[in-house]
């Protein structure tokens, strides 16, 4: 009986063990990468970085684009082991929905063909995360993509003035959120600088009595950032859901850099968001 016992005592240790052993991410396991002081490596996120820990001051990095880590190796002159073969530490990216780790490497006498100067995060070198994300960028990416492949039907909205023209083409919600395609068409010769676009619930009818009363509504996401068009400007925004009476509006405002500054409104009922379809 004793015997039994002990038996099972070892299996459940065994057992328990080896989900401690599954639970961790141990450095020989990570996925390596060669590095040389001569070289930067920039890494490329398929979403947005978040956060970026290097365990080591021999390296140093940044972000020159939301989604590219470049991580340059320092060696330290005074320190003669830095410049031999060895390990320069463990450089960590999260994503929006992942973590990913890799060992960096420090290699004599690689030639220059086996070094990268740009490296993939792939799939099978993250683990998922649970963060409070509403829908990741790529994610978003996909559904704009698939508003600018809809078909052009009559625009829900449109508005004109100073020979430019708003129409609100289509509004689309996925989960909390929801996706305004809008296209401005210039019919002048005047090429239209884009100074900034702002999102406000407002009142639909202002009288002189009456406090205006202004909420202004960022966009979590656009497909493309604002510049400068000649005949037609289309692009998505995605805005976190909002709720507001009747009696008020969702004014989108389009205004134009200085010194013509043009300015455009584009009405947008609640009941256009309310009438809006789903992915």
């Amino acid at each position: 009986m004793k015997t039994l016992i002990v038996i099972l005592s070892l299996l459940f240790a065994g057992t328990h063990l080896s989900a401690q052993e599954k639970a961790g991410t141990y450095r020989d396991e990570l996925p390596g990468i060669i590095m040389d002081a001569n070289t930067s490596l920039h890494v490329i996120s398929p979403e947005p970085i978040r956060y970026v820990d290097i365990s080591t001051h021999d390296i140093v990095g940044d972000l020159p684009e939301e989604n590219v880590l470049r991580l340059k190796w320092v060696p330290d002159s005074a320190n003669t082991a830095c410049h031999q073969s060895g390990s320069l530490g463990v450089v960590t990216v999260i994503g929006e929905s992942f973590i990913a780790q890799y060992q960096l490497h420090a290699i004599k006498g690689v030639p220059e063909s086996g070094l990268a100067t740009s490296f993939n995060i792939l799939p099978g070198h993250t683990r998922p995360l649970h963060v409070p994300v509403e829908m990741t960028t790529p994610e978003l990416l996909n559904h704009a993509l698939g508003l600018l492949s809809k078909r052009n039907t009559a625009p829900i909205r449109k508005a004109s003035d100073y020979g430019i023209r708003a129409e609100l083409n289509n509004i689309y919600t996925v989960g909390n959120l929801v996706l305004l395609d809008i296209t401005y068409r210039n019919s002048t010769n005047l090429a239209y600088d884009i100074d900034e676009m702002r999102f406000k619930i407002e009142d639909r009818k202002i009288t002189k009595a009456t406090n205006v009363q202004s909420i202004e509504i960022k966009p979590i996401w656009q497909l493309y950032p604002h510049g400068s068009f000649k005949r037609t400007y289309r692009n998505i925004y995605v805005l976190k859901k909002a709720t507001f009476p009747a009696s008020k509006v969702l004014n989108v405002e389009l205004s134009e850099k200085q010194i013509s500054g043009r300015t455009i409104t584009l009405k947008i009922r609640y009941k256009d968001v309310l009438g809006a379809d789903s992915f």
